[in-house]
């Protein structure tokens, strides 16, 4: 089982690709991509969709973990985050349909350091722990091996409640769709 985790951006983007052999995870690879960022974000769409459609086509992962959205001070900064985030859907969409799931930055934080506002130097000691890894480009990249990382030690809960959740209901995938039960349950 290969899995392809990405920390989108409008700018750049980090991700990783980790390997899970029975009970053990292998990192295989990791960087950023980064998109046209002189010119205007209309025009970075079309190199946001096109690097990631490469990403996919070059590692042909069996799954794809994503980091949902959060929380920015600036709407304009959200804005464009939620954008690149869908033109990145799109791409993982192709190939990928049934198998990209999300995860809150919480969620990850909280998996891979046992503290859901760690920060991101928590984030990289625990992955130079389990992992040797300490040359990171970028946040964005030590947050997508943490991302693929959580996909991974979340993987069984999580696509088993999905499968559950999609013979009773077609709700689509991901973290959201595999709670759905649990946040209705919890509204009445």
């Amino acid at each position: 089982m290969i899995v392809l985790a990405i920390d989108p951006g409008s700018v750049t983007a980090g991700y990783a690709l980790l390997q899970q052999e029975g009970r053990k995870i292998h990192y295989l690879e990791s960087g950023i991509l980064k998109f046209q960022g002189k010119d205007e974000f209309l025009h970075r769409v079309n190199d946001i969709y096109q690097q990631t459609l490469k990403l996919v086509e070059k590692h042909q992962p069996d799954e794809v973990a994503m980091e949902s959205l959060i929380f920015v001070k600036s709407p304009t900064a959200l804005i464009k985050l939620a954008q690149s985030r869908g033109v990145m859907l799109a791409a993982l969409s192709h190939k990928l349909q049934e198998k990209i799931f999300e995860y809150s930055p919480n969620l990850v934080k909280s998996t891979v350091t046992g503290h859901g506002h760690a920060d991101k130097e928590g984030i990289q000691k625990f992955l130079l722990q389990y992992f040797g890894l300490s040359n990171f480009k970028t946040h964005d990249e030590s947050d997508a091996v943490a991302i693929a990382l959580c996909h991974l030690l979340n993987r069984g809960s999580i696509v088993s409640a999905a499968l559950k959740t999609k013979k009773t209901k077609n709700m689509g995938n991901g973290l959201a769709s595999a709670l759905a039960h649990k946040i209705k349950d919890s509204a009445l």
